[in-house]
């Protein structure tokens, strides 16, 4: 198995991307979700000019951030400056729409946007849509400024079938966030390949999680791997507190987890204005008065702790069920964490 990782757009990002490449990562990625973090297009311009082998990916971008012409602009820039090394991950905004208090947007909206993209970026033309007006748009700049000769690749964000069944017809890749369960995966797959076009083929999966190699004799539930993962299991919560059918389906400690999260941040499910309280800090570092937050439970789901031993198991697992690339998010030590993961999977 590949390993990669995704951070937030932040100074210095350029430094953890040369990193990374000479650790022999193959991918590195950075979050696009506007009002909590920095700019992505931003940040990987820079790490276009500072790597010259390792793929550099938006995860991800939705249709209810940018137009299609927008963003095909920003991913077509970042292949001049890096030619056949960018990835484009796209989703529906369940995190970048909810963080601007809204519902993330539908499969259909996605599907639609992606076509839009992958046409775009490939030097196609696309109907651009503004209320009933519908006008055939192009890139009308190539060569320097922007490059459609190389070839992009597409990844669709999916937690289940529907998004899984998008990334099928259109021929693309899968990312997916915290699902550790092999089960899960397959069935991801078995619903890409039913509604494949064209089936055979090559696409590849990504898996986002956590990574805390335990010491000997140490906590797998302790501090350091509270504050490890803590980012993941609370980006669960607060979206657990702002989509009550959600929660409802979550067992009785981890209803009562997000109970005390909405209650210390001040907000309850249905406050308009929930978000403000529920996402600053989206997954960064968590504050030590959350570590209690962190279960044990929503960490095994979430996130990848144990011995190497135990972890290299646990990834032989994954890739048995189809990951293709291991994707960690490092907020604690980040240069450590990636040395880990190249190591685990050297």
């Amino acid at each position: 198995m590949r390993a990669g990782v995704v951070v937030t757009a932040q100074p210095g990002v350029e430094d953890l991307a040369v990193l990374a490449e000479e650790l022999g990562l193959h991918s590195f990625w950075v979050n696009d979700t506007p009002m909590v973090h920095g700019d992505p297009f931003i940040a990987l311009g820079l790490c276009a000019k500072a790597t010259s082998r390792i793929k550099l990916g938006i995860g991800v971008t939705s249709p209810a951030l940018r137009s299609a012409p927008a963003a095909a602009s920003g991913f077509a820039s970042l292949n001049a400056l890096a030619p056949g090394r960018i990835v484009c991950g796209v989703g529906t905004g369940n995190t970048a729409r909810r963080t601007l208090g809204m519902p993330p947007v539908s499969v259909a909206a996605l599907e639609e946007f992606t076509t839009a993209l992958q046409d775009l970026c490939a030097g196609g033309s696309t109907g651009y849509r503004e209320g009933d007006r519908v006008r055939d748009v192009r890139f009308l700049h190539t060569g320097a400024q922007v490059n459609t000769a190389d070839p992009i690749e597409f990844v669709v964000a999916a937690l289940g079938p529907k998004a899984a069944a998008a990334a099928g017809r259109r021929g693309t890749g899968l990312i997916s966030f915290g699902l550790l369960d092999p089960v899960a995966w397959r069935a991801l797959h078995d619903a890409r390949r039913h509604a494949a076009r064209h089936p055979g083929s090559a696409t590849d999966s990504y898996l986002v999680t956590a990574l805390h190699v335990l010491g000997e004799g140490e906590d797998p539930h302790g501090e350091a791997a509270r504050d490890a993962t803590g980012h993941l299991v609370l980006s669960l919560l607060a979206f657990a507190g702002d989509a009550p059918s959600f929660a409802e389906q979550l067992g009785p400690a981890e209803r009562e987890a997000v109970r005390r999260l909405l209650d210390r941040r001040g907000t309850i499910a249905t406050a308009p204005d929930r978000h403000t309280k529920l996402y600053p800090g989206y997954l960064g570092r968590i504050a030590p008065q959350d570590r209690d937050l962190v279960l044990p439970s929503l960490m095994n789901m979430l996130a990848l702790v144990g011995t190497r031993a135990d972890l290299r198991a646990r990834i032989s697992i994954l890739a048995q069920a189809g990951v293709d690339e291991l994707l960690i998010q490092p907020v604690v030590d980040p240069p450590t964490e990636m040395a880990q993961l190249a190591e685990l999977l050297a």
